[in-house]
């Protein structure tokens, strides 16, 4: 999506970000479904409504290279005739070459009109642009993703989502949200889980005063450690059994 809107419709190779291969097994739930589930991309065209057209002739993917080795050529040469040194100056240049390339090499569209169209009232792009997973509440009401932790707080009028489907989305800017039937729930993080809690260090608090008199507190980690008991040496008695004399019985046939 740019500034003219959302395209209509996305001509592609079919690389993997846009469609998983074939050759790649259904799942259980795949199977159950009758649909293979998109890549994030993919959901990413869905959830916008565009249409993507994957290229199967050696024609259309041979276009999108010349588009590529032209721009590896020319626009290295801009840069270096512009005399770019960094990323802004750079940018500044590619804004300024692209509107001359397309106004040179574009071709005009079989069929007048716009190929963009406006997003519906209330579009929200953090909720679009972000990459989804699905997850199940557990019994404490948290939300495990990767090595975080969420509470879900009591909302729409629902004290727990215990064994809920949720959806994780976690965002561009590395936040993450969850989301039940299409609202988003309150959460914060969880606490410690009792084998985290129960570590072997206690905290020990002092206080003191400084020179002018300031109330100073200090936090030091004091580890728990025992030492290990020495394992005493029994030695047997002088009527213990390994104290008698072995005798050896033969067999006589």
């Amino acid at each position: 999506m740019d500034s003219r809107g959302i395209p209509m419709a996305l001509y592609h190779d079919r690389h993997g970000i846009f469609e998983r291969p074939k050759r790649e097994p259904e799942s259980l739930e795949e199977q159950l479904e009758g649909r293979r589930k998109p890549t994030q991309f993919g959901r990413l065209l869905e959830e916008l409504g565009i249409t993507s057209i994957p290229s199967y002739s050696p024609e259309a993917r041979g276009r999108i290279e010349r588009l590529w080795d032209t721009f590896q050529d020319r626009l290295v040469s801009e840069l270096r005739l512009a005399g770019a040194s960094s990323i802004n100056e750079a940018n500044r240049v590619l804004w300024d070459f692209l509107p001359q390339h397309n106004r040179r090499f574009a071709v005009p569209a079989a069929q007048p009109g716009s190929a963009y169209r406006k997003p519906e009232e209330g579009f929200n792009p953090d909720k679009i642009f972000c990459f989804k997973y699905y997850r199940t509440v557990g019994t404490d009401n948290v939300v495990r993703f990767g090595e975080h932790r969420l509470q879900i707080m009591p909302s729409n009028g629902r004290l727990s989502y215990a064994r809920a489907r949720v959806e994780v989305h976690e965002r561009m800017n590395g936040s993450l949200a969850v989301y039940y039937q299409g609202h988003c729930l309150a959460t914060k993080p969880a606490p410690l889980e009792a084998p985290v809690l129960r570590v072997k260090n206690t905290v020990r608090v002092t206080s003191g005063r400084t020179g002018h008199d300031e109330l100073t507190v200090s936090v030091v980690a004091v580890k728990k450690t025992s030492q290990p008991k020495t394992p005493r040496s029994t030695k047997p008695g002088p009527d213990h059994p390994w104290r008698r004399p072995f005798k050896l019985h033969i067999a006589r046939g």
